[in-house]
């Protein structure tokens, strides 16, 4: 699982883009860094999937970084300078200021798929059970006059609304409308 490093000038600047990237829902272990050798560091000894940095760092700049990174490691350059073209097909810029939704999309973008969240797979009902909402939802689309979509959102909502499972729901539904 690669981590991301993320190193500018102020360390409470560095705190608060990590802070930002959590709450956003990226899952990679973040860690920020002081300077160029420190992120340089942190290269070799982790799994390294992405760099964010400012131009300048306490002791290098992003250029200088970005020769001693290893060339699938790549740089996220945060900068002001709109007229800033990168030198290397490895750097990707993102102007300040920036809203959050841009950050999280760019990082994505940077990071590989094999070290992004895994999606969750979407859970087949089994026949039986899907029968019993099928069901369900014919006996409020003829008894209540709804469609499709508006059965199943009221039975959706029921179990939401209950605590009870969808497929528990729909047998309610079945049991109050069979007397």
């Amino acid at each position: 699982m690669g981590c991301i490093l993320i190193a500018m000038p102020k360390i409470q600047d560095s705190n608060q883009l990590a802070e930002m990237l959590r709450r956003s829902g990226i899952w990679q272990q973040t860690y920020v860094c002081s300077s160029g050798n420190e992120v340089l560091r942190e290269t070799a000894e982790k799994d390294v999937s992405l760099v964010i940095c400012t131009k300048k760092m306490s002791d290098m700049g992003y250029e200088e970084l970005s020769t001693y990174l290893p060339m699938n490691v790549p740089i996220m350059l945060l900068t002001k300078d709109a007229g800033l073209v990168p030198f290397s097909s490895n750097v990707v810029i993102l102007l300040m200021p920036f809203k959050v939704g841009d950050l999280v999309d760019t990082v994505n973008t940077l990071i590989p798929e094999a070290y992004r969240k895994p999606r969750k797979v979407k859970k087949e009902r089994a026949p039986e059970e899907q029968k019993v909402i099928d069901v369900a939802k014919l006996l409020l689309m003829n008894r209540n006059h709804m469609t499709e979509p508006e059965a199943f959102r009221f039975i959706q909502k029921l179990s939401m609304n209950s605590g009870r499972t969808l497929l528990e729901s729909a047998q309610l539904v079945i049991d109050n409308n069979s007397t």
